[in-house]
This record gives structure tokens, sequence and C-alpha cells, in this order.
């Protein structure tokens, strides 16, 4: 996986430490029959939480920070479990001005065009806007604007906020697979067809988006905070153990920084943190 990053202007090959068991499971007969027991049952994304919230796991926490490079100077807690230190929170600074479009998760970010039949080209996958929905909603306004899709591993910080100051129209939860959200599995289309939450916000900058978290391989819980109004960087909610994503749909209504684009292209990920400006709001909506 090809991933810039902005602060050294480099471009990095990260390898995936789980890539021989994903190939395993999506590439071979065996792995593909049991890669259906695993995402099709929730039981086993069951058990790998019980297993991180138990005290026994709180020795695999140092092992993990020295494996990933995870900088814990923003961190003081004394975790207990392997599973409280990794829905750890940080202070998050919000320095965003107005008209900044802001990076809502410390993730991977490919950012691509809804065309005008309300259908988006993610990595070669088709997807329609209704099928990532499930449910009549007036996407129409939506054409011409942008699919945006953080994706998480697990050494990012797994808790993710607002992209700006508004409130709730709808929310819903969306049964699904678990299939991991990683390259190798884009022909199952996994934004249509894993388990996921939906949240349409009405936003004072933005207008109406829509915010969809993305449950992953073993990891089904989607953790969203229970409120209605909310600030530009309010917390929104943060995903258990793995690496998940969040797809974010806005209107025509912003300019996406050029190198985001260029780089999505490419087939490359650009790495961002949670209130990093991404793109500038054009004008305010009232819709």
């Amino acid at each position: 996986m090809l991933v810039y990053d902005r602060k050294t202007k480099k471009i990095e090959e990260r390898e995936d430490e789980q890539e021989k068991t994903l190939k395993f499971l999506y590439e071979t007969y065996f792995g593909r029959l049991l890669l259906k027991l695993i995402v099709a049952r929730p039981i086993f994304s069951k058990l790998r939480a019980n297993k991180q919230k138990s005290t026994r796991s709180q020795k695999e926490i140092k092992p993990f920070i020295e494996k990933y490079k995870i900088d814990m100077s923003e961190y003081c807690e004394d975790y207990k479990t392997f599973n409280d230190f990794f829905i750890r929170k940080r202070k998050i600074e919000n320095n965003a001005k107005d008209n900044e479009l802001v990076a809502i998760a410390d993730s991977k970010l490919l950012i691509y065009p809804i065309d005008d039949e309300l259908k988006i080209n993610v990595k070669h996958s088709i997807y329609s806007i209704e099928e990532i929905l499930k449910e009549k909603i007036n996407i129409e306004s939506y054409k011409n604007g942008y699919c945006m899709i953080f994706r998480l591993s697990v050494d990012d910080y797994h808790r993710y906020v607002f992209p700006d100051d508004g409130e709730y129209i709808k929310r819903y939860y969306i049964k699904g697979k678990l299939h991991t959200v990683r390259p190798i599995s884009s022909k199952y289309k996994v934004y249509s067809r894993n388990s996921r939450e939906v949240s349409i916000l009405h936003t004072k900058h933005l207008g109406n988006i829509i915010q969809i978290e993305v449950g992953a391989l073993l990891i089904g819980c989607i953790k969203n905070n229970n409120i209605e109004k909310f600030k530009k960087l309010d917390e929104k909610g943060y995903f258990e153990y793995g690496g998940s994503s969040i797809v974010l749909l806005v209107k025509n209504n912003v300019q996406i920084d050029k190198d985001i684009l260029e780089n999505t292209n490419k087939n490359i990920e650009t790495k961002v943190k949670i209130g990093e400006k991404i793109g500038e709001i054009k004008y305010d909506s009232n819709d």
C-alpha cells in the first residue's frame, strides 16, 4: 500500500502485517470457506472483543506500542486492558477556520468524485449512493460532490469527530458483513455490504452531509455518542479494536486540496490527522 506523508512530502510503501492471512482468506478456496463463516457470524467479533477487554490483555499494550512506534506523549493514563488502550482519548485542539474542510480521523485518505448518476468509482468497484445508504433519501444534491474515505489502520487513533457545527437529521444502523476494508477485498464492495452506521447531518457551512462509519473484519463495534447537536471537531464516536473506515459524502461546495486528489488518481492514500485541512468550503449552504 502506498501512502503519501504530507509532512515529509514522501511516498511510503507500507507492508500489511496481516497480508499472508488476508491472502489465505480471500485468495484460496479453503480460506474463502472460512471467510464466509467469519464475516457472516458476529460471534467471532464478540470473542475477539471479549479477549481484548480482559485484564490479561494488558501485557499486549507495550509490544503493540513498540511495534507500531506509537507516540504516547499525548496520553498519560494507566490502561488496564488492551481495549482501554486502543480506544484511548486525547485532547483535540480546534484551530480550524470556518471555511476549512478538515480531516475527521487520523487515517489514510482517498477522495473520489460523485458523478451525474450519483455513482462513485472506488478502486474499480462502482458504487451508487443508494446502495451505500440502503434507504430512500433525497440525494440529488450530491451530484458532482465528493466521497471521502478515511481508512483507519490498527496504529491510528480510533476516535473520530464531526467536520462542522450542526445537528442530526437522521441516523440508522445497517446490519451487514464484516469484510476487511483493505484493498484485497475491493471486489466484495465493502462500503455497500459491511455493517455500518449512517448519519444524515445538517451543518452550518457544508449544508447537509452524510457520515458513515463502516465495520471491518472482526471489528463490528461502532460506538457513537448519543448527542443531537455538535460543534466542529467534537467527538462523534470511536471504533473498538481493529482497522476500519469512515465514508463522508459532501456536495459540490468544497474545493479539495490538489495533492489529495492527485494522490487518489494514482491510487495513493494521503496520511491525515484530525483537524488537518484537506480543502476549503466554497460557500455557505442553507439546504
